[in-house]
């Protein structure tokens, strides 16, 4: 294979594994075996070996001579770090996205409200899960602060389960959606302070709860 077929190989297939990984479909701690992996997704051995090291550069897998390759296991201590680190970045971007939001990006966010009303009532956990992975990519999107949104991407990729895991929550869609509308009002109304202090407080939330499950020592 020349190396223009290399590469274009490659891209797809760590675009193909991280998507695995986030959403669970391979868990944490599980071994990523190449030559299985290679059957698995069509692709050679070494466009798997080139994604696996990339994938250990964002810190979504571990690799170690002589054991291969696992799904990296992210502890409570290290998903209430990374939320931290999220809260900071987010905030920003929720207040660049009340000042550069569009006519029809306030069309689409109030959209987004809609949906996750409906998702609550309906008691569709999963579909308001996934309604919240993508609006908090939407307003980094909206915010156009390229630098915070691309760490974001990273932060929020590394501690996947945790998020997957406290949206299932019992009862936590219901704490989880006021949150929500009201950094969608903020940044419809361009109010950037509001926006800022919206995302803060919910991401607060998110780590209050993480931290309640470490003191009770939940394993996720």
């Amino acid at each position: 294979m020349n190396d223009l077929a290399a590469s274009t190989e490659e891209t797809p297939t760590v675009d193909r594994l991280r998507h695995g990984i986030i959403t669970g479909e391979f868990a944490p701690g599980e071994r990523l075996v190449e030559l299985q992996l290679a059957a698995r997704l069509g692709v050679g051995r070494a466009a798997i070996r080139s994604a696996l090291v990339e994938l250990e550069k964002e810190g979504l897998v571990d690799r170690t001579v002589n054991r291969g390759a696992t799904v990296r296991r992210v502890g409570l201590q290290e998903a209430i770090q990374i939320t931290e680190a999220r809260q900071a970045l987010e905030s920003l971007c929720a207040a660049h996205a009340a000042i550069n939001v569009t006519p029809d990006e306030v069309v689409e966010l109030h959209r987004f409200r809609d949906d996750m009303r409906a998702a609550v009532v309906e008691g569709r956990s999963f579909d308001y899960s996934a309604l919240n992975s993508v609006l908090h990519r939407r307003l980094c999107e909206i915010s156009r602060h390229h630098v915070a949104a691309e760490l974001v991407v990273n932060l929020r990729n590394r501690a996947a389960n945790h998020q997957f895991q406290l949206a299932l929550q019992s009862g936590r869609m219901n704490v989880s959606l006021p949150e929500h509308e009201a950094i969608i009002d903020a940044v419809v109304s361009g109010d950037a302070e509001a926006a800022r202090a919206a995302l803060h407080n919910h991401l607060a939330s998110v780590i209050a709860t993480l931290q309640r499950w470490s003191e009770r020592g939940v394993m996720v």
